[in-house]
């Protein structure tokens, strides 16, 4: 909050080369310059690694459920009640450790956790039976434990890597989530089938712990900005320091964060709903196919929870991997893509969701298609509001930011969400005159079809946050930060325009090439068609020199024919003539016959007179 006032200054000493939450080029190395990049690699190597054990300390409980109540024979209601226990001291902690992280060593606080949590799981599984109490004050220590390295741990990420590739390490980091939760449920479970006991399942994980502890201080390098350097420096430039409560109100006006963490609270509100209530529902739709009263709804459980685990674990590592890359590809062309990638999840998996809870009453098969698409589309969303808070939060506020978003999503999301849905279904169900297979199916889906608009409200607040996500990323950063930035977009521009120039000069190279290639045919056609012109005109030449032979053959043997024909002309014009007499002499006999006819008549009419 306060590097602004020390930039500026010609004479003043460089600045760090980078500070998270700035725009800047890839070319910067990983590590903040201080690093390898082998080194930052193995460092996020342990951290997924804890976060892979710390997922399966939250869900070692389910596994073994069932053999923890008849333990301790704790009702249903106690049961439910280790899982409250479990949150409500996550959350009330996240936020001590997210102010302790932005001013003391984020390793020490890291390591404390990790010992806490481990030590306190081993400790519960030998518990006794009369000390059902003392089981349910260690989940609680065990949640404190964990809250520690959930807030902290994506920070030291931050530290580490920069734009695409903190990103992608988020996406592996948040990706061990639900690997760590399924395999929490495999491993209590699977183990406490080996031994014989449920507690040997709360004897792995701290082992498990252990190492992780000993990775983290050999593996993991102190940040080369961490969030105590900064503050002592801003101590020492501004003579004070900021409080908890004085983090708290600036977060407050930062609506970016304001309204992401209000579609992250949106987020948990719905997955935490389908975790809990999903396989009792489609149960309750088997039922209701089969036609069959609930006494097969434990064998049934079983199966469905084996199903939507397994789901859960394969379309949330696909979820989480396809947002970080939408949103490293779409945020070279839009600054604002990672809330647009994060509303678009959320308004999308609204009707996967509401045709899941209606198909279910016709096909299962259906029902679990479009779950699996709707948890694929919210887990878009994982990797990437993380990213979203660490770019428009201050670097020094970022473990605080953390821990009150952490706060706030579980506590008004995944911690209500299950009992809100339980209670519509008994109010819908007390409705009714008598209790049947179809209305205990029909209560859930009707409380379901909640979730469905609530996606739709988070994709409102993500689309908020969009309206204000590139003022708020500005104030994020420092005066060298905003320097950097500028640069960045002139270097963006410039490679685009580079990009440009070299398609437009690969066009007309390829432009080029064709009409090169079309030339090189054209005289081929011409070459051949000039050969084949070739051979014509010499069969024509060789055509014309026998018809002229054939003509001088013929041309006397024509003359001799003239000749004849002259001489038959001749004859005939002769005989023409000689016909001619003929026809004269014959008319003048006929007009002399004719004549002495007359007269003979004459003389005999005379005669006669």
């Amino acid at each position: 909050m306060n590097e602004d006032s020390a930039a500026g200054s010609a004479s003043q000493p460089p600045l760090p080369s980078k500070i998270y939450g700035t725009i800047e080029s890839n070319k910067e190395s990983e590590g903040q310059g201080k690093f390898s990049r082998k080194r930052s690699y193995i460092a996020v190597a342990v951290l997924c690694y804890i976060n892979l054990v710390n997922y399966m300390d939250w869900f070692v409980v389910p596994g073994v459920l069932e053999k923890i109540q008849f333990y301790f024979c704790l009702g249903d209601s106690k049961a439910g009640l280790l899982h409250t226990v479990f949150i409500l001291c996550f959350l009330f902690s996240a936020p001590l450790f997210g102010y302790l992280g932005d001013r003391y060593n984020r390793k020490i606080i890291l390591g404390a956790g990790i010992l806490l949590w481990s030590g306190v799981t081993l400790g519960s599984s030998f518990i006794a039976k009369s000390m059902a109490w003392l089981f349910f004050i260690s989940r609680g220590l065990v949640g404190v434990g964990t809250a520690s390295y959930s807030t902290v741990a994506p920070s030291i990420i931050a530290d580490l890597f920069e734009k695409d590739r903190r990103i992608w390490m988020l996406s592996i980091f948040y990706i061990f989530i639900p690997v760590g939760s399924g395999l929490g449920y495999i491993m209590s479970s699977s183990t406490e089938q080996a031994t014989g006991h449920w507690s040997w399942g709360f004897r792995v994980t701290p082992c498990m712990g252990l190492v992780g502890l000993a990775l983290l201080v050999l593996l993991v390098p102190e940040s080369a900005h961490g969030a105590a350097t900064k503050r002592a420096k801003n101590v020492g430039e501004q003579g004070e320091d900021s409080t908890w409560c004085k983090d708290v109100s600036s977060l407050c006006r930062n609506w970016s964060f304001v309204w992401s963490s209000l579609g992250v609270t949106v987020l948990a509100f719905v997955t935490g709903a389908l975790s809990f209530w999903i396989p009792t529902f489609l149960c309750r739709a088997q039922f209701l196919h089969r036609n069959v009263s609930s006494s097969a709804e434990a064998k049934c459980d079983a199966t469905n929870s084996l199903i939507f685990g397994g789901m859960t674990v394969a379309v949330g590592i696909l979820g989480v991997v396809a947002g970080a890359e939408a949103a490293r590809r779409y945020k070279k062309i839009n600054p604002q893509a990672d809330p647009i990638i994060c509303a678009v999840g959320l308004l999308a998996s609204a009707p996967c969701l509401y045709l899941a809870i209606m198909l279910a009453q016709d096909s299962i098969v259906a029902t679990y298609i479009f779950i699996a698409l709707g948890e694929f589309l919210l887990s878009l969303n994982w990797a990437i509001v993380t990213d979203i808070l660490l770019y428009v939060v201050k670097p020094e506020r970022q473990s605080t930011a953390m821990s009150l978003q952490l706060c706030v999503s579980h506590l008004l999301g995944d911690a209500g969400s299950p009992y809100l849905i339980g209670i519509i279904s008994d109010t819908v169900q007390k409705n009714q005159v008598q209790w049947s297979v179809l209305w205990s199916f029909r209560s859930l889906q009707y409380s379901f079809v909640l979730c469905a608009f609530v996606s739709i409200l988070g994709g409102g607040f993500f689309l908020l946050t969009a309206l204000r996500i590139e003022e708020d990323s500005r104030k994020a950063a420092t005066p060298v930060q905003d320097g950097k930035r500028k640069r960045k977009l002139l270097e963006d521009r410039h490679e685009q325009q580079k990009s440009d120039t070299g398609q437009m000069q690969k066009t007309r190279q390829n432009e080029k090439e064709t009409l090169d290639w079309q030339m090189i045919e054209s005289e081929k056609i011409i070459e051949c068609e000039t050969e084949m012109l070739s051979v014509l005109l010499q069969d024509k030449g060789t055509w014309k020199s026998g018809y002229e032979n054939e003509l001088a053959q013929m041309a006397p043997q024509k003359e001799e024919d003239a000749k004849g024909f002259r001489v038959q002309i001749y004859r005939l014009q002769r005989e023409n003539r000689d016909l001619r007499d003929e026809i004269v002499k014959l008319n003048n006999a006929i007009l002399e016959t004719t004549g002495q006819r007359r007269r003979a008549e004459e003389n005999a009419l005379q005669r006669k007179a």
